[in-house]
Parts: C-alpha cells; sequence; structure tokens
C-alpha cells in the first residue's frame, strides 16, 4: 500500500491560491481568508454549523479522563475540553471520490 504525504496548508497558502484562481491581490485575499475563518469560529463557538454541499462542523464535549505516556507508563489526568468535530457532507465525498 502507498502512503500518502500528508499536506499541511497556512492561511497564507490559502489566501495564495486564492489570489491565483481568482486574480485578486495578495493582501486582500488574505483580508478575505482570515475574515472567512474568524466567522467560522465565531459561529462554531454557538452552535454547530451545516454549510450546504460541504459540510457539518459541532463541538464535542471531551470529559475529564486518565491518560499514559506509553515511553515511561506515568498516568496523567486529561482536563475536560471541547473540540470541534467535521463531517463532510455526501456531494463533497462523491466529487473526491470521483
Amino acid at each position: 500500500m502507498i502512503e500518502k504525504k500528508r499536506i499541511n496548508y497556512t492561511k497564507k497558502d490559502i489566501s495564495k491560491n486564492l489570489s491565483i484562481n481568482i486574480g485578486l491581490s495578495n493582501s486582500y485575499s488574505l483580508k478575505i481568508t482570515d475574515s472567512v475563518i474568524q466567522s467560522l469560529k465565531d459561529l462554531i463557538k454557538d452552535e454547530s454549523i451545516n454549510i450546504k454541499n460541504f459540510g457539518t462542523f459541532r463541538i464535542l464535549l471531551k470529559k475529564e479522563r486518565l491518560g499514559r505516556n506509553p515511553k515511561d507508563k506515568v498516568i496523567y489526568k486529561i482536563s475536560a475540553r471541547r473540540t470541534v468535530s467535521f463531517i463532510s457532507s455526501k456531494k463533497l465525498n462523491d466529487n473526491l471520490n470521483k
């Protein structure tokens, strides 16, 4: 099985791609990217977000639990926290799998 290398994108990468594809300046596309990401952050804090034909972002509440470092076998308490989960839509999955 061939393992694909994971690629991490930054806001700069996204805004650069946006400026190339649409023809906007780099500074303007960076402002647009920042605005979209900030809007998503603000909306996710309150409730789940469903973006049609893209997917759903929702908050998961993780309980406090005990974890163990496998290297030195020391047990740690992992605090309760909120995390974001993304579930892609069926249409997005179909487009990716073509």
